[in-house]
């Protein structure tokens, strides 16, 4: 599998045994010689926690209120943007109190800086980028990150954007991004080179099982065709997509049914909500693992 992604551009993939997982599906029920598994559903939730300290809608609160929003809503999987390297233990500590019992697992990604070459900083000193937490119930299987930075970038803007993903167990890839906020047309190009090239490679090469992706992706569903690009132009066709009403999407491949969306209130701790929403993954996959 990585000979077959080293043709990404430069950090464009690092694959570790770091993992994440959500939840797996519940036992089979045997009809005959047929086995059916029951669909997994999953709650999941997207945030952009604007905890750079570098951006106008830094508060220094917004750790705080997603601590308070993931104890309230108990998601299965949560994907995190703009954040700093140790909002993720922070968060997964909490994450673990609504998941007692659970395996919990979390991954970070750190957003390039093209002066430097190395990872674009938060004003505290700490890598800054993005994240996913979940839990999983079999801690011993084997599980791969995989996730590195899109090879288009605005090159007036020295932040080069990340993407993350995670192969849950080969029944789930768990995704998340922040797209460029500074050129729409960038922007654009990151999520259609990720749905239509990333996501695939990983899922193929890997045998792994339906793709979610959740971010804040810069782009909005209702945007003018002749002004700004519309996000629904860079999903490919079959792709299931609920939204903040705004820039934050959730996105699904087939064999992923989504709904439920729900805005979550971040009590002007960042300038977004929360996005709520819930994730059906389709048990009848073939060569989808039992628990």
């Amino acid at each position: 599998m990585a000979n077959r992604l080293h043709r990404f551009p430069r950090r464009a993939l690092a694959v570790g045994l770091l993992i994440v997982a959500a939840g797996l599906p519940a036992g089979p029920t045997v009809t005959s010689s047929t086995e059916t598994i029951r669909p997994t559903v999953l709650r999941m939730l997207q945030l952009n926690l604007c905890n750079s300290g570098r951006a106008g809608c830094y508060t220094g609160r917004s750790v705080a209120v997603a601590s308070d929003v993931i104890r309230a809503e108990a998601p299965d999987l949560v994907t995190l943007n703009e954040i700093c390297d140790d909002d993720v233990p922070a968060l997964r500590r909490v994450f673990e109190t609504v998941h007692p019992g659970r395996s919990v697992v979390a991954a970070f990604q750190a957003a390039g800086d093209r002066p430097s070459g190395a990872d674009t900083r938060c004003r505290n000193g700490q890598p800054y980028g993005i994240g996913l937490l979940a839990h999983v119930r079999t801690p011993d299987t084997p599980r791969v990150v995989y996730s590195g930075i899109h090879p288009t970038q605005d090159l007036a803007d020295p932040e080069e954007r990340a993407w993350l993903c995670v192969d849950v167990d080969g029944a789930l890839l768990a995704c998340t991004t922040h797209l460029a906020n500074t050129s729409y047309r960038v922007a654009l190009a990151q999520c259609g080179h990720l749905l239509d090239t990333i996501l695939p490679t990983i899922r193929g090469g890997t045998g792994s099982g339906p793709a979610v992706l959740g971010g804040d992706l810069n782009l909005r569903a209702d945007a003018d065709a002749d002004a700004d690009p519309d996000v629904r132009s860079c999903a490919p066709p079959g792709l299931s997509r609920v939204d903040d009403g705004a820039l934050q999407h959730i996105v699904a491949t087939t064999g992923i049914t989504l709904c439920c969306r729900r805005s979550v209130t971040m009590r002007g701790a960042t300038d977004h909500p929360g996005l709520l929403a819930t994730v059906v993954i389709d048990g009848s996959r073939p060569g989808r693992p039992p628990t």
